[in-house]
């Protein structure tokens, strides 16, 4: 029997039997609120005298609830969130139990890391995250960075925060900038890691290199596109993926940038389980 069936699953089932059974709609049918028809009947109530013809200014949005529709609608899409959260994490830690398994993982290890505390505080960070967005491919990219995290026994809390916040900030857009950049400039930030360790055969020349990769890419941009992938760039950069290089020789709209470390691993974060970051 898989060990997915820990917490992660549990949470979800209790979620989903103490779910209300009325849909968000029909609850606010109950409550008397107004829905589409009722503002007819609602203005003539509230005309002035009931003689004029008149409504009063306001009374409309006034008598309309919009305090009790935000709560009431904010409160089904929390849940709703909370639940298609719970479930894209639960698909993905059994996938990734598979995948572990697979790689001859031991049985305990695999239920030390479900249990540990570094995921639970990192379900905690994807809960608030998952609160800040209406677009469910975005929750599922939460889910990655879980159990990415979890594979790579990687779940520090500053880090893992980071990049929950990116993961429902960025754009699609801004994602598929980071992986065009990703195998570009990999094998360059893998080198630089090597020279770090200790092995100076491995130490790059940035000023060279970093030219050298930006030449054809810099070139492949559109230039009708500009605004858009510049904003691309802004983004990553204030997430910390990215960071803008000035040379002297720079060409205005096309100034190179540099993946991150950061950049490199919320991209690998980001694919699915079994997969690797290409």
């Amino acid at each position: 029997m898989a060990i997915i069936g820990n917490e992660v699953a549990a949470a979800n089932q209790i979620r989903r039997d103490e779910e209300i059974s009325k849909s968000p709609v029909g609850g606010l049918i109950d409550s008397g609120l107004p829905v589409a028809g009722a503002v007819v009947s609602l203005g003539t109530a509230l005309t002035a005298g009931g003689s004029t013809g008149l409504v009063l200014a306001g009374s409309i949005v006034a008598a309309s609830g919009i305090v009790d529709w935000l709560r009431k609608l904010g409160t089904s899409k929390v849940t709703e969130n909370l639940e298609a959260l719970g479930q894209a994490t639960e698909d993905a830690l059994n996938r990734l139990e598979s995948a572990l398994r697979e790689q001859g993982t031991s049985i305990d290890e695999i239920r030390q890391r479900l249990e540990s505390k570094e995921l639970k505080n990192a379900m905690a960070s994807a809960s608030l995250q998952a609160l800040r967005t209406t677009q469910k491919d975005r929750l599922v990219r939460l889910s990655l960075v879980l159990a990415n995290g979890l594979k790579e026994n990687d779940l520090k809390p500053e880090s893992t925060d980071d990049m929950m916040r990116a993961a429902v900030e960025l754009k699609d857009a801004d994602i598929l900038m980071l992986g065009r950049l990703y195998p570009l400039y990999k094998p360059l930030l893998d080198r630089m890691a090597r020279a770090n360790s200790g092995r100076p055969e491995s130490v790059p020349n940035l000023h060279n290199e970093i030219q050298n990769i930006w030449h054809n890419f810099g070139r492949s941009l559109n230039p009708a596109e500009q605004l858009e992938y510049r904003g691309s760039f802004a983004r990553l950069q204030s997430h910390g993926m990215i960071q803008q290089v000035t040379f002297s020789n720079s060409e205005v709209g096309r100034e190179p940038y540099l993946l991150l470390k950061e950049g490199a691993r919320f991209y690998e974060r980001l694919q699915e389980i079994g997969t690797r970051a290409k």
